[in-house]
């Protein structure tokens, strides 16, 4: 069997890589934060809202970037693997570790499980959905269908706006 290469599709990429790099930035802001906490907690907080702010502007770039390979008819097994690397980071790493930082600190014994479970299942349910992708020959049309779960970014963007409501509750 001679498979032909996946096409590489410029702008559409180019959403996912804004995506992977709000991502990558949230963390540095969320390990910053973390350092600042003990020394200037005015500073960490103001860290943490950034970290919260990166990973809403991951959204927005995870949005362009399957509108844009839909429109142009640039669907691609590489596009859909990339935006998952990508969204692994920016919407299962960052928000990890911002809810392992902010949310669960009182549970100091469980916190680390209670973050990495959440990451695990963002994870499985990305390789989940790529490999029922790759399995359907019937289209995009039929993977609308199949789509069972409940997205990475949708779980996120729970975990940013509860964080974002305990950092308002403490007065972060």
């Amino acid at each position: 069997m001679n498979e032909q290469p996946s096409k590489i599709y410029l702008l559409p990429n180019l959403m996912t890589a804004g995506n992977l790099f709000c991502g990558f930035t949230a963390t540095l802001r969320i390990l910053e934060g973390a350092l600042l906490q003990s020394a200037n907690a005015d500073a960490a907080s103001e860290r943490f809202h950034e970290a919260i702010w990166f990973i809403l502007g991951a959204f927005v770039f995870d949005l362009l970037d399957g509108r844009l390979a839909r429109l142009g008819g640039h669907d691609s097994a590489f596009g859909r693997e990339f935006d998952s690397l990508a969204d692994i980071v920016s919407f299962g790493v960052a928000p990890a570790l911002l809810v392992y930082r902010i949310v669960l600190q009182e549970f100091r014994t469980a916190c680390w499980i209670i973050a990495l479970v959440y990451l695990c299942c963002g994870a499985l349910r990305l390789a989940r959905f790529n490999t029922v992708s790759a399995s359907h020959e019937g289209g995009a049309a039929q993977r609308v269908k199949d789509f069972t779960g409940f997205p990475i970014p949708a779980g996120a963007g729970l975990i940013a706006s509860i964080t974002l409501f305990m950092l308002w509750l403490t007065g972060g």
